[in-house]
């Protein structure tokens, strides 16, 4: 355990941290020019995706765990929360491999990861807020890139690999965002509301949480009312950036690099 002057460090960014963002920078300036063509540029917009999603856990996770601090909650800086190194907080299978499977399968992508919180120091208040931090960071991270497209920072047409790279890190972020804040156990927006439920209720669910995200996404994918109305919510925030489908479904086909399966428009 850490001594009580290290834990109260505060938020010191670890190397692993930085190596992601040199990667993740590295994957975008790949898919700009013609150094990279055919498969190789789809890898390209692979290894950016993977690399902007895994920094889009750190700092979900991180939003969690620095309001946490900030309301007295000591125990994620021992546990190295406040590092940004996505090792202190993540499960190989549950945070990288199920998630990325659900990408591949439809483009939905699952919140990784999890912070471990001393909710006794914390107020019914701050809990709800320390809750809605992380969902809100991939709001902002989704509303970003979709203005870079929106508002031509970066354009389709002279850059349409990066363009397509971006609107799709972008969607994920949407789909993340409304997916965590549905009031299901495990998800974030439960987390939101769950002072305010009886302490019976609050029992009675508390097993559902482990098995609710993948009984929520079962429901959207199988039964159609619920998922038109999911899909529904992310196209419309989507489209406020003037963001149309197909540009981010170009994204989606160039990040499939292994599937020959890709409309002309963007090959």
């Amino acid at each position: 355990m850490l001594s009580r002057p290290q834990a109260d460090q505060g938020v010191r960014p670890s190397p692993i941290f930085f190596a992601i963002v040199v990667f993740t920078a590295a994957a975008a300036w790949l898919t700009t020019g013609d150094l990279l063509t055919g498969t190789s540029g789809r890898v390209a917009v692979f290894a950016f995706v993977i690399g902007a999603w895994t920094l889009s856990l750190i700092f979900h996770e991180f939003a969690h765990a620095f309001l946490a601090w900030r309301g007295g909650d000591r125990s994620v800086a021992q546990r190295g929360y406040l590092t940004l190194d996505p090792r202190t907080y993540t499960h190989p299978i549950l945070s990288f491999a199920l998630p990325l499977v659900f990408i591949i399968m439809g483009g939905i992508g699952l919140p990784g990861g999890a912070v471990l919180l001393n909710r006794g120091v914390l107020s019914d208040a701050r809990a709800s807020i320390v809750a809605l931090a992380g969902p809100l960071t991939n709001l902002a991270l989704g509303c970003v890139s979709l203005a870079l497209l929106g508002f031509d920072v970066i354009d389709s047409t002279t850059q349409p690999t990066l363009a397509g790279a971006i609107g799709f890190f972008g969607f994920l972020q949407i789909a993340v965002f409304v997916l965590n804040m549905l009031p299901v156990p495990g998800f974030d927006g439960y987390a939101v509301i769950e002072s305010t439920l009886p302490a019976n209720t609050r029992q009675l669910l508390r097993p559902v949480a482990t098995y609710g995200p993948l009984i929520a996404i079962l429901v959207i994918w199988r039964y159609e009312p619920i998922g038109d109305a999911f899909w529904g919510a992310v196209t419309f925030i989507t489209e406020l950036f003037g963001v149309e489908l197909d540009q981010w479904r170009c994204g989606y086909f160039q990040f499939r690099f292994w599937d020959s399966n890709i409309p002309a428009a963007c090959r």
